[in-house]
């Protein structure tokens, strides 16, 4: 384990974070609300401090550093970003609970929308700026931040290692050759996107705040609404918008980057895409014609149907309406859609489009294997041949998925909370989406919780959003020796 490596990068994500802290600071500032402004101020301080211990201890480290570095400063990166990040809600009082506060920002950089906030209008413009643009720096990662704004160590595959733990999907491969390109081209398209969101909400009456706070949760598939109904006070047209770019963000950018290159063939041909489209489209039409005669008219049943499929399937956790009031067929594919989630290399949560569909073909395959066992068969996406080992790496996934899922479950079933609302919470947060049913429904919260539940949903939110194995590889000995 490179140690002094791991501790400079982790000096690096702390400057990053400081330098965040800013705006929300200078907000608290223009409101005059001085606590606000103070807890900022002293956990600037404290990570300014920190980074320079880590910097002058750290220096002269060998750049050399392999996969299980890589993962291990993803790991480490997000659990310190979070420590940190929780700190001015409990400094300025506005969440005093530490283990709530944790939960809150955990939820905001994991972009899982979950919140211990019975209400949130009461809170400072500051706070809420804060909990918002969490969203939407953990969308893309802050990792892929740093990587398009240093390129991270050359020539070491130092960067491959940090983009392949961070980013979501069942392979992760280079849109150019060089890394740091990479990296800039994903966030210059997450920019440009949520610039046009911020235009397009603007146009509809927002002003610029609300905009900016809609828009980073909206981009970051995040959910952290300013207002307690969520989006539901707001207009159809507001609505609307939300609903596209949040169908939008849970595109594979690299389906933006192709089409940037008028590469439509490749686009129009890209299987999960099509899928993605396909999936969306079938359950908005079902859902639909189930829930019609709750709604006065057809264009609001539409409406309603369209945007909590829309942020289910891209885990962004808006809410427009009680969709736990919703007949069963309809909670029922809401609730497949939490686990199936968005596309790979998108800023969605869940399974991933991409992944189910390489697990059934895997499955088909095997299928014709046992009544051809001689024949030699492949698994292709997009004409293209899939290497077994991510296949293999598919299949671990799977496992790793279905056991976290159960035993989180079976934890937090010790509060005593109904089988339902145990069960969603647990879903939801480590498929990064928000809102469960019942207890947890879109009109809910979490801050019923014990506070080993809390720890527990925590930890879930940090696995699904990094992809299960860089915490898992926090907790094994073998990570620490060494050999």
């Amino acid at each position: 384990m490179n140690y002094k490596m791991v501790g400079r990068f982790i000096a690096q994500i702390l400057a990053i974070e400081t330098v965040f802290m800013i705006p929300p600071m200078l907000i608290a500032f223009w409101d005059h609300t001085i606590l606000s402004a103070k807890g900022f101020g002293c956990s600037m301080t404290l990570m300014i401090i920190l980074a320079a211990i880590l910097f002058f201890f750290c220096r002269g480290a060998k750049s050399r550093f392999g996969a299980k570095d890589g993962l291990v400063c993803v790991g480490i990166s997000w659990i310190v970003l979070s420590i940190f990040g929780c700190l001015p809600f409990v400094i300025s009082g506005e969440i005093p609970d530490f283990i709530d506060a944790l939960f809150e920002i955990v939820s905001g950089f994991t972009t899982t929308g979950a919140s211990i906030l019975p209400e949130v209008e009461s809170h400072s413009r500051a706070i809420l700026y804060w909990r918002s643009f969490s969203h939407w720096l953990g969308g893309m990662g802050v990792l892929v931040f740093l990587l398009a704004v240093s390129g991270g160590e050359k020539g070491s595959g130092f960067t491959m290692h940090l983009l392949r733990a961070e980013s979501p999907g069942p392979s992760v491969g280079k849109l150019v050759s060089k890394m740091k390109q990479t990296a800039s081209i994903l966030y210059v398209l997450y920019m440009v996107l949520t610039v046009l969101d911020i235009i397009f909400l603007l146009f509809g009456g927002m002003d610029l705040f609300e905009a900016c706070c809609t828009a980073f949760g909206t981009a970051g598939t995040g959910g952290f609404g300013i207002k307690n109904d969520s989006i539901a006070s707001y207009s159809p047209y507001i609505q609307n918008v939300c609903t596209v770019f949040m169908l939008l963000f849970g595109v594979n950018f690299t389906c933006y980057y192709l089409l940037l290159l008028r590469q439509f063939k490749a686009v129009f041909k890209d299987e999960e895409l099509r899928t993605y489209i396909l999936l969306v489209v079938a359950s908005i039409a079902i859902i639909a014609l189930n829930i019609r005669g709750l709604y006065p008219t057809l264009e609001e049943t539409v409406r309603h149907a369209a945007f909590q499929v829309a942020t289910i399937v891209t885990t962004t956790g808006y809410a427009t309406a009680d969709f736990d009031l919703w007949p069963g067929l309809s909670k029922a594919i809401l609730l497949c859609l939490m686990f199936c989630g968005a596309c790979a290399g998108s800023t969605g949560g869940g399974f991933k489009v991409g992944r189910l569909m390489l697990m059934v073909k895997n499955l088909r395959r095997n299928i014709h294997k046992v009544l051809h066992p001689n024949k030699i068969q492949k698994v292709r996406n997009n004409g293209t041949v899939v290497s077994e080992n991510v296949l293999e790496s598919t299949n671990d996934y799977m496992a790793a998925y279905v056991i976290i899922i159960f035993f989180s479950f079976l934890v937090v079933a010790i509060d005593g909370h109904s089988l339902m609302t145990s069960f969603s919470a647990v879903v939801a947060c480590f498929n990064n989406i928000g809102p469960g049913f019942e207890m947890v429904g879109p009109t809910c919260n979490y801050g019923f919780f014990s506070p080993l539940s809390k720890l527990v949903l925590i930890a879930d939110m940090l696995a699904g959003r990094l992809e299960i194995f860089p915490i898992l590889i926090l907790a094994s000995r073998s990570t620490w020796t060494r050999k």
